[in-house]
């Protein structure tokens, strides 16, 4: 069975293909738009598809849309009909719904051959959760889907046995953990849908002075749940306006609301295991991107392994889709094996971009120990390797790399990328080299929980530490990405440090870079030092070859 999945409704638009059971592609329109998050995140964009993203899955496939089995979309407008209603000049919201009852009508309008009454509408939170336990490789394990909203709920939590979802609890609306936390966002000045994860690293600036405030208004119910609506944000700190600067009442309402999130999601962990007693936890949807909440229910909770969906935000829901129509339809589903679900590029097309954009390139014998040289030396090399990563995580084939050792890098990358100074950056390490070095769930493949750095490695690998002594790791498998762990090994012979700086090569406001033009784009527009792009290698003027 064949099985384009679509994720069209909120934000981060995007599309996957399921053949036979086999991930066969998964991007991101954003990628291929240039725009960030591929549409504005409102009841008005949602009859735009992820056209672009679409299409390349389908090419990627090698199929035609008249070869689809089905078209699973990540919504079900029968749910949310019973919440929204009629399209009323005061309830814009039902014009969401009436989009997404269209949506056969619009999929046409792009891909005439689409076969009729192809369509199938998966739940989103249900679509969020088949992300988790179809593509990851747990197949009996306990599930908890946790983001803004979906259809006219905001949390899910339930057991997986053999590959099939029961369901245990629903949070309904208007009570959403990270719709409080989206408002937060907006309180702190940054874009709501977009920079929640800037609140999380503020929060490691902060004392949680308004935690008891936030005890009060968000707590878990007896049915597996929780109450959280009604803040009064003004009364805990004006809204800042976004070229203000930060100041202390900022970072401290982000640690009273990220350390009460945190509590919520321990405590609905806990219920969870007591009714399942299972012993791994799978996790999907937008909360699931925070990464501290994870490490501390990894740490703390009652599950031996949590294991997260890294395109865990809306993206995702479009390859849970897929899997999930795939699996109900009778295909056995293969778990996905990398997060590189993306574009990719040979050698030929490389060099094309670079002659035809009349760029100095050279290729060297090697570029793994070239590009490690180059780090070694204190420079910063734009890493360009392989398929592009599904969501939004740089994980070595769309990367800026650069030496830990010296704490200016932390600033300096943070220049590069226009980003605010209290952004912490990333630390890549083998998986045989970590536990020496982090505390905390090993391996991380995903870069999805923090660990604590151990003290004898904190000067060492000081712009990889973050104020409050963690760091987001990214381990590396040699068997699944052998050029990263040729890097790896390359610089740490040069410098005796097995640590590499690793952070998304992109600019503020920008998508991830996905082609080679992207990245061309981007050398050209920010003071990196040298581009490792395939085989190839860029200097920039005055870096020594």
């Amino acid at each position: 069975m064949k099985v384009l999945g679509i994720n069209a409704v909120f934000h981060d638009s995007a599309a996957a293909l399921v053949a036979d059971g086999k991930i066969v592609a998964a991007a991101e329109e954003e990628r291929f738009s240039r725009r960030k998050h591929g549409k504005e995140c409102n009841p008005f964009t949602t009859w735009e598809l992820p056209a672009l993203s679409a299409a390349w899955c389908l090419q990627e496939a090698g199929i035609d849309a008249d070869e689809l089995d089905a078209v699973a979309y990540s919504y079900d407008p029968a749910l949310a009909l019973r919440t929204n209603g009629d399209v009323t000049a005061a309830q814009w919201e039902g014009l969401r719904t009436l989009y997404v009852q269209h949506a056969e009508g619009f999929l046409r309008s792009v891909f005439p051959k689409l076969p009729r009454n192809s369509v199938r509408f998966v739940r989103h939170h249900v679509a969020h959760a088949a992300s988790a336990y179809l593509a990851g490789p747990h197949r009996t394990c306990s599930v908890i889907v946790a983001d803004g909203r979906g259809e006219n709920a905001s949390f899910l939590a339930g057991r997986v046995r053999d590959g099939n979802l029961e369901v245990l609890a629903v949070q309904h609306l208007p009570h959403s953990l990270g719709l409080r936390y989206e408002e937060a966002t907006t309180q702190l000045g940054f874009r709501r849908s977009s920079d929640e994860y800037k609140v999380m690293g503020l929060a490691a600036y902060g004392k949680p002075v308004h935690l008891d405030y936030f005890r009060r208004k968000i707590t878990v119910n007896g049915n597996g749940g929780f109450y959280a609506d009604g803040i009064d944000w003004d009364a805990l700190c004006p809204k800042r306006d976004k070229d203000q600067p930060f100041k202390q009442q900022h970072a401290d309402l982000a640690a009273s609301l990220q350390i009460r999130l945190e509590e919520v999601l321990l405590e609905l962990a806990q219920r969870l295991y007591d009714q399942t007693h299972d012993k791994v936890l799978v996790m999907a949807g937008g909360v699931a991107l925070n990464c501290v909440a994870n490490a501390r229910l990894a740490r703390e909770g009652p599950f031996a392994e949590i294991w997260v969906q890294p395109a865990a935000g809306d993206a995702g829901t479009a390859l849970g889709a897929a899997l999930y129509v795939s699996h109900a339809a009778g295909d056995r589903v293969e778990p996905m094996q990398s997060a590189a679900l993306g574009r990719h590029f040979s050698e030929q097309q490389v060099e094309s971009f670079l002659r035809e954009a009349h760029v100095g390139y050279e290729r060297p014998a090697n570029i793994a120990e070239a590009a490690a040289e180059i780090i070694a030396c204190d420079g910063v090399v734009a890493w360009f390797q392989g398929k592009s990563e599904y969501g939004p995580r740089a994980l070595g084939h769309r990367s800026l790399l650069a030496h830990p050792g010296f704490a200016a890098n932390l600033d300096r990358l943070n220049h590069i990328k226009g980003r605010e100074e209290f952004r912490p950056v990333a630390p890549m390490v083998l998986n045989d080299r970590a536990a020496a070095i982090f505390e905390g769930q090993l391996p991380s493949p995903y870069m999805l929980f923090t660990h604590r750095v151990k003290r004898d490695w904190r000067e060492r690998i000081v712009a990889a530490v973050h104020v409050d002594g963690t760091a987001r790791v990214q381990t590396v498998d040699r068997a699944e990405e052998a050029l990263v762990a040729e890097m790896l090994e390359a610089f740490e012979r040069r410098t005796g440090t097995p640590v590499v700086i690793n952070t998304s090569l992109n600019t503020a406001g920008r998508p991830m870079v996905d082609e080679p033009r992207d990245a061309l784009e981007c050398f050209g527009s920010a003071p990196i030092d040298a581009m490792a792009i395939g085989p190839f290698l860029i200097r920039r003027s005055g870096v020594a070859a």
